[in-house]
């Protein structure tokens, strides 16, 4: 769950919210004096709400440097071509600051709630399912690969692998079970052994966005999907990356209907793989932080993942 120096998600440097405001207002006069409040954070970002519907994300790690470059380059030609709603960098410092070294950037609130805070119950998913699932239809549809896939490297994490990602799974959920916070499933544990050797997707890459999990997915007040965030890891990449979302996600119907939306089922063993390592990760980042509600989602996912 964490190496010697601490969790794989401590931050090098954290912005503030005077730092912000100060750090946005220097480089984009327009929104001087506009007040900075910490709306999220996460692995590799700090995103501020600055004004009333502004945002800004600032890296947390040099690691996500990168990904904050793609996303200044790639989502502003991506968003009109989307059904719901994504972050659009319009007010972007690509080469960063003398006072922040990183690059970083604004745009336009996405509203919403992360789906994994908004207590949906499984027989509620089901309106979030169909939009998410027409909105992967758009992501992936093959045009989009010609148009913007030279700028973006070719899963560069190795997520839509089953052999790379379940001893990497395995890995995660015993340290959860001996820390306590799992109880072992042998289901669990069988797939993954299973899934350790099975062959990667053959199938043509599609732009993905690369870590579409259960924070990532935004919902309204009726529970439907309302837009997509965080595109740091956006790749081209086998569809079963962004479909593991089915699975950690959803269940039964509303999973039916998200995969009858999008169109054709993936790779499931892949998918499924995956959608465990990343509930197995958010489950060890919700324990270590004290999110509850995230842990609770977390945990539902692994069990959702190897479930119809």
């Amino acid at each position: 769950m964490s190496g010697g120096s601490g969790p794989d998600w401590a931050p090098e440097r954290v912005v503030t919210e005077d730092e912000a405001a100060a750090l946005v207002g220097e480089r984009f006069p327009q929104l001087r004096g506009a007040v900075a409040r910490r709306l999220a954070t996460g692995w590799d970002n700090t995103v501020m709400r600055v004004g009333d519907d502004w945002i800004f994300r600032f890296p947390r790690r040099q690691i996500a440097v990168p990904g904050v470059t793609r996303e200044i380059a790639v989502l502003p030609r991506l968003a009109p071509r989307l059904p719901l709603p994504i972050p659009v960098p319009s007010l972007a410092a690509p080469e960063g600051m003398e006072t922040f070294p990183w690059p970083f950037w604004g745009g336009r609130l996405v509203p919403g709630r992360e789906l994994a805070e908004s207590r949906l119950g499984e027989d509620e998913r089901e309106a979030a399912g169909r939009g998410i699932g027409a909105f992967l239809r758009a992501l992936h549809d093959p045009a989009l690969v010609a148009e913007v896939g030279a700028d973006l490297p070719y899963d560069p994490l190795r997520r839509g692998e089953p052999a790379v990602r379940a001893p990497m799974a395995l890995e995660r959920l015993d340290g959860l079970a001996k820390a306590g916070v799992w109880s072992r499933d042998p289901g669990v544990e069988r797939f993954l052994a299973e899934a350790a050797n099975a062959a990667a997707p053959g199938g043509p890459g599609v732009v993905s966005h690369g870590d579409l999990h259960v924070r990532h997915l935004l919902v309204d007040e009726a529970g439907r999907a309302s837009g997509v965030i965080d595109w740091g890891d956006l790749c081209v990449a086998d569809p079963a990356v962004d479909l593991s979302l089915a699975y950690a996600g959803f269940s039964g119907r509303a999973r039916a209907t998200l995969l009858a939306e999008y169109g054709s089922e993936p790779s499931a063993v892949a998918a499924r793989t995956l959608a465990i390592f990343i509930c197995s990760v958010l489950a060890a980042y919700a324990a270590d932080e004290g999110r509850e509600r995230l842990l609770a989602e977390a945990l539902a996912g692994i069990r959702r993942s190897v479930g119809d």
